[in-house]
């Protein structure tokens, strides 16, 4: 297949690319370093050599290397991980998928690992942010495991352009490629859990393609897809954060903040873990493509939005949460005494994680609640 050179900057490595960079990799001590920590010592260069001499292709690689990774941390890190793709019975179509953020890498990893498990030919090129490759063997690594690179740290001047291109790219993917794509909603995560599809993620995917803007999104094949984990590590940081901004507008997570929710997203305790697939937006898209330009992005994202709330996986504590917040017992009969106990002495153990130097305790404990609750009030209202 031959790939315009003008996303060469941003795509996924091309299996001819591929060994070249890993001997670019095997050459970063950091980079060793990491793999030996996860993979353990016997992760050698030699041996990792000998085994990617036998992957013809970058879904070679992934099942040989990524995926058996991911299986065994969501032994070691959950209670389970699920996938319903019902509503997709056409797998052998190349899908986009719209999700809410809540990890900042398993989100995507874990699709790809659900998609196999699923019965689907391959896995998903994932797009990511170049604020987060906050490392040059991350920026390699991410592009073996078909990530294409959103250029965020870019001026307003090239913001348009690298939109248009990103665009282009995704279309090119699903077309020609035959691959499926995972995006997330908006840009960064929804760190109250309040999760909003920006229209301008929707008008972004529309610059590429031919035709009119409704044309355009149903050459994507679009499946918004609702995240759902039992616990989320991060939840102390996300609300460590938002003290930190609260008293210093002018904050900013640093890259060793990035990095340490990174690691924290992935080795932390999960509990059960839930994907939702629904319909491709393609099976209502003609309701509303006659809309003004205007109201046709908002109607999408909206009923987009309704789709991902819809199929939400609540668990026993998003109900204690939300009765939490509101001091009242509106969900009591959604969990039982010992499940809000166990609620309760997990959210006190992730306050006592945060490291500030004067921490507003029954601040953060509201931001970690809403994160927990939001979910339900959202889902009570697409339902209701």
């Amino acid at each position: 297949m031959i790939i315009p050179q003008e996303f060469d900057a941003i795509r996924p490595y091309t299996p001819e690319e591929l060994p070249a960079v890993f001997e670019e990799l095997f050459a970063d001590p950091e980079f060793l370093a990491v793999v030996q920590q996860v993979m353990g010592p016997q992760a050698t260069p030699e041996v990792l050599r000998a085994q990617l001499a036998q992957c013809q292709t970058i879904l070679d690689v992934q099942k040989t290397f990524f995926l058996p990774l991911m299986i065994d941390l969501l032994k070691r890190c959950s209670d389970g991980c699920h996938m319903d793709s019902s509503a997709l019975p056409d797998k052998m179509v190349g899908y986009t998928f719209v999700s809410n953020h809540r990890d900042i890498v398993l989100d995507s990893a874990l699709l790809s690992v659900l998609l196999i498990g699923n019965g689907f030919p391959t896995t998903v090129e994932i797009a990511i942010g170049d604020n987060l490759l906050i490392r040059p063997w991350i920026e390699k690594l991410v592009r073996v495991n078909k990530s294409f690179i959103v250029r965020r740290s870019v001026g307003i001047r090239e913001m348009l352009a690298a939109s248009s291109l990103m665009s282009r790219y995704m279309h090119f993917a699903i077309a020609e490629k035959h691959e499926n794509i995972w995006i997330a909603q908006r840009e960064g995560r929804a760190k109250d859990s309040n999760d909003r599809t920006q229209e301008s993620v929707l008008k972004m995917m529309a610059m590429g393609g031919e035709g009119t803007p409704a044309e355009r999104l149903a050459a994507l094949r679009i499946v918004p897809l609702s995240i759902s984990y039992e616990y989320d590590p991060c939840d102390y940081l996300k609300a460590q954060e938002f003290q930190q901004k609260r008293d210093n507008p002018d904050f900013r997570k640093s890259k060793a903040d990035d990095l340490q929710n990174m690691q924290t997203g992935i080795f932390g305790r999960k509990g059960r873990i839930h994907y939702q697939a629904a319909p491709c937006i393609n099976t209502w898209l003609d309701e509303v493509k006659d809309l003004p330009k205007g109201e046709f992005f908002a109607e999408v994202a909206r009923r987009m939005d309704q789709a991902i709330h819809r199929g939400y996986r609540l668990y026993p504590g998003n109900y204690v949460a939300a009765d939490m917040l509101k001091g009242e017992q509106t969900f009591a009969d959604r969990y039982t005494e010992a499940e809000a106990a166990t609620f309760r002495q997990y959210l006190e153990g992730q306050l006592a994680k945060v490291q500030l130097p004067a921490p507003d305790m029954p601040f953060l404990r509201e931001q970690i609640l809403t994160m927990y609750a939001n979910p339900v009030f959202n889902q009570l209202a697409a339902l209701g």
